[in-house]
């Protein structure tokens, strides 16, 4: 005998119910895929690396101008920007083939997204080791404004009356 406790379905347990009502969904056509495409066109992560790098480059402009230190700041503001836009080009660049099967579309994008992390991390780490006066704030502002471009993006191309989140 199992030492496993038996579980029994309780009767107002909407997933237990839903099984018995539903019914099968039926496969897409190709002209209802192409409606789909046509309606909503897929866009390039090259965008947002562009985005990303106009950003960075516009808070080095910023602390350039503003900046109690510049020369150290801008240095900083440039290494936090470049541990995002790099990284993301990589992966942009290393994800420009779509996979034939979902398994090895997944695998891909995890490999590429590992190699993202590792490389951002390489780029902090440097720039702990070569920046001389690193300034911390100017390097995470970048940073942290670099990595938001995406959140811009989805709201940016949300269209109007459209949850991004149902």
């Amino acid at each position: 005998m199992s030492n496993r406790p038996q579980h029994s379905v309780r009767p107002d347990d909407p997933w237990a119910q839903s099984g018995l009502e539903s019914e099968p969904v039926a496969p897409w056509t190709a002209q209802q895929v192409q409606a789909l495409e046509a309606r909503d066109p897929s866009r390039s992560p090259w965008w947002v690396v562009r985005v990303q790098a106009l950003v960075g480059g516009l808070l080095a402009l910023g602390w350039w101008l503003l900046g109690t230190e510049p020369a150290s700041q801008v240095r900083s503001a440039l290494w936090g920007a470049a541990a995002v836009v790099l990284p993301h080009a990589v992966m942009a660049w290393g994800l420009r083939r779509r996979a034939a099967v979902a398994a090895q579309a997944l695998l891909q994008f995890l490999v590429w997204e590992l190699v993202k992390v590792g490389l951002a991390l390489a780029i902090l780490v440097a720039a702990v080791w070569l920046v001389r006066d690193l300034s911390w704030p100017a390097l995470l502002v970048a940073l942290i404004a670099c990595l938001k471009v995406h959140v811009w993006a989805l709201w940016m191309f949300a269209r109007p009356g459209q949850r991004t989140n149902p």
